[in-house]
């Protein structure tokens, strides 16, 4: 009967718990090792180096071929990547590259459960490009609600529950020193002004922390830390004690003179401590380096004692600690306690394949709706200016924003246990017909056009060169002749 939670819709439930929870989620992995070493694992194997565009206009929407529309995306993407590498251009704050910005973005979706993006239009001087990205902190957006649906924790909503503005504070976070200030979701063209990302329930207008079911064991882990070590400290300052047999108390004012008793200003612990000084003072065998022999006052015995912990338990209940944080995180718990000891190739491989799946749901829902905001906001400027030449000009591409920004944002390969034992499962997959280059090639987090270009390339510059091609087919054959390398590949 103690377990009674209520329930109520996802956007309350948020509105009530998204301070406190970011406040301790951003507190966790400023102040905890463990915390912020694992978020930086998981921004690097969610974003690496940055989510890179494959750009996919749709043929048929603008009567081209496929030929056409793939030349079409090259130039897109060749124009896209230098903006997106220009931090002047692409930074509203002139500070980091697109890729940067991303893994800005998710180290602070991480933290409290969103993405906050403005899309300004401004020309900085020394830049190409008047397109920018500036990231806004969640805690800028006042936590507001008229009580009619209208507006739910500082987002304006339509009648469907579609965002169409948002209401940001400026100056302090505390609303009587700031002032408040609702900026539209879309301009009247369509181009996206504000960009707004999260994960959540149905009903639910923000985001929170994916942090937020383990803060209670964040502390707990510190907690068993700190205990931990206070108790080994406590052992290591009392490792050494003298062992008597007559009771303390009258041991001490034993060693008081009647004068020193009379007059009652001297305390018995220091009375002892001055006629052990003196009683070592005469005693002392010095051997050099090599130590001292002590004779101990009379009735008296020296013991030492190891610093020892009260329980054997910490390891195990502190590594379960840390797997639970790690499934949070969408890491491997390996990964989070930086301990590989008894993992096996097969545990390896089963538990990379589990938490990648995680790395591409985040990839596609969390950072793709950003990366595809900016890259459909500089396309449209790319087409005013003619610096991209579109089918049918700005009114085709406005007439069908989607089909023109159709898009995909690639990132870095699936971590392999063993690279060798994966090559030969995608050898066979392909040899039997049921796996394509293009397959394998996203597997490995690379672009089969851009494969194969710079193979063209490759092969012109050894025909120029005078350089023989390597023997592909031959290595096929050989690597397709021997059957205990195929069983060796199925059995892996």
């Amino acid at each position: 009967m103690g377990w009674q939670p209520a329930l109520r819709e996802p956007a309350a439930e948020v509105r009530d718990s998204w301070q406190m929870a970011a406040a301790r989620s951003l507190d966790a992995a400023q102040n905890s090792g463990f915390i912020a070493g694992a978020i930086d694992q998981a921004v690097a194997n969610t974003v690496g180096n940055g989510l890179r565009l494959n750009a996919r206009p749709d043929a048929d929407a603008f009567g081209l071929t496929t030929k056409e529309a793939g030349d079409l995306g090259r130039r897109i993407e060749t124009a896209f990547q230098l903006y997106s590498d220009s931090a002047i251009d692409v930074d509203a704050e002139a500070r980091k590259t697109h890729g940067h910005l991303q893994a800005s973005a998710f180290r602070h979706w991480l933290g409290t459960g969103e993405i906050f993006a403005g899309l300004p239009f401004f020309v900085r001087k020394g830049g190409a490009w008047a397109t920018k990205v500036r990231l806004v902190p969640a805690s800028r957006v006042a936590p507001r609600s008229d009580g009619t649906g209208k507006l739910v924790h500082g987002v304006r909503l339509d009648t469907y529950g579609a965002a169409m503005g948002y209401l940001f504070r400026s100056g302090s976070v505390d609303r009587i020193f700031g002032t408040e200030t609702e900026i539209p979701a879309r301009d009247r063209f369509g181009r996206p002004v504000v960009v707004h990302c999260f994960d959540g329930l149905p009903g639910a207008v923000r985001g929170i922390s994916p942090l937020t079911p383990v803060l209670r064991v964040t502390r707990q882990f510190d907690q068993l830390a700190d205990a931990t070590l206070t108790a080994a400290i406590i052992q290591a300052v009392f490792a050494a004690t003298i062992e008597g047999d007559a009771p303390t108390q009258d041991m001490l004012r034993a060693l008081q003179t009647p004068q020193e008793a009379a007059k009652g200003d001297v305390a018995p612990m220091d009375a002892w401590m001055d006629a052990t000084a003196g009683w070592y003072d005469n005693t002392k065998i010095d051997l050099g380096l090599a130590g001292k022999f002590v004779h101990l006052y009379p009735g008296q015995k020296l013991n030492f004692h190891e610093a020892k912990l009260t329980g054997g338990n910490y390891e195990p209940f502190a590594k379960f600690l840390l797997r639970e944080v790690a499934r949070c995180l969408g890491q491997t718990f390996e990964s989070v306690a930086a301990d590989w000891n008894g993992t096996t190739y097969t545990g390896a491989r089963i538990a990379t394949t589990e938490i990648h799946a995680v790395t591409l749901y985040r990839r596609k829902n969390i950072l793709t709706p950003f990366c595809q905001a900016t890259y459909e906001a500089w396309l449209e400027e790319a087409i005013d200016l003619g610096r991209v030449k579109w089918p049918g000009g700005m009114a085709a591409f406005l007439a069908n924003r989607p089909a023109a920004c159709k898009a995909i944002w690639r990132g870095t390969s699936k971590p392999v246990a063993d690279d060798l034992k994966t090559a030969k499962a995608h050898e066979i997959w392909a040899r039997l017909g049921v796996m394509t280059d293009e397959m394998i090639a996203n597997e490995l987090g690379v672009d089969i056009e851009d494969v194969y270009e710079q193979r063209q390339r490759e092969m012109q510059m050894r025909r120029e060169y005078g350089l023989p091609d390597p023997t592909f087919a031959g290595l096929a054959k050989d690597s397709g002749s021997d059957p205990a390398d195929d069983q060796d590949a199925e059995a892996a």
